[in-house]
């Protein structure tokens, strides 16, 4: 019984010295739930971009800046919005009867549970070893010339990659429309 009280106030410790972490954390994990148990498509797309936010603050809490702007630009501004337009676009497939039952509840929430179980205990007799690292001044001005010195064949080969893929998606659309 002591462990658990001493889980307990360590707990509390770590929440009253990480209140920001502590509410960007909740408000991440209450968000994502709502993305996969709400039945309305649009809310989902809703609390996904609150997930993405929360995700994208706890980046800043860390000190990566970049990641955070990346994750924002990106994710929230790319991906979420794109969803949002294509459901707005296919609101009149909303009349038809989708059925959104599933089958294997009790096998999900066992699954679910027994991960729960492994995760928490893993937690629980894993040794963390903490290390001091320093880090750069600039995270961004660092990401930047690792980028363009180390790292420039994999940038430049996932940059025509990418080309490549815009160029096919234009010629399909294309072949499509007329």
């Amino acid at each position: 019984m002591s462990e658990i009280s001493n889980a307990l106030a360590l707990f509390y410790e770590f929440v009253i010295a990480n209140p920001v972490f502590c509410l960007l954390a909740f408000i991440t994990i209450l968000s994502a739930l709502y993305v996969v148990t709400l039945r309305n498509i649009f809310h989902c797309a809703i609390f996904l971009v609150l997930a993405l936010f929360g995700v994208a603050g706890i980046y800043v809490l860390l000190g990566a800046e970049f990641l955070a702007a990346v994750q924002v630009l990106i994710y929230v501004g790319a991906i979420a919005i794109l969803m949002i337009f294509a459901i707005m676009l296919t609101s009149h497939y909303s009349s038809q009867r989708i059925s959104q039952n599933n089958e294997q509840t009790a096998v999900a929430i066992f699954t679910c549970a027994g991960f729960l179980l492994v995760s928490l205990g893993s937690f629980a007799y894993s040794v963390w070893r903490v290390r001091s690292i320093p880090l750069p001044e600039n995270n961004t001005m660092t990401i930047g010339k690792l980028l363009m010195t180390d790292f420039v064949l994999p940038f430049e080969v996932v940059s025509i990659v990418l080309l490549a893929a815009m160029i096919g998606a234009i010629v399909l659309a294309r072949r499509q429309g007329s």
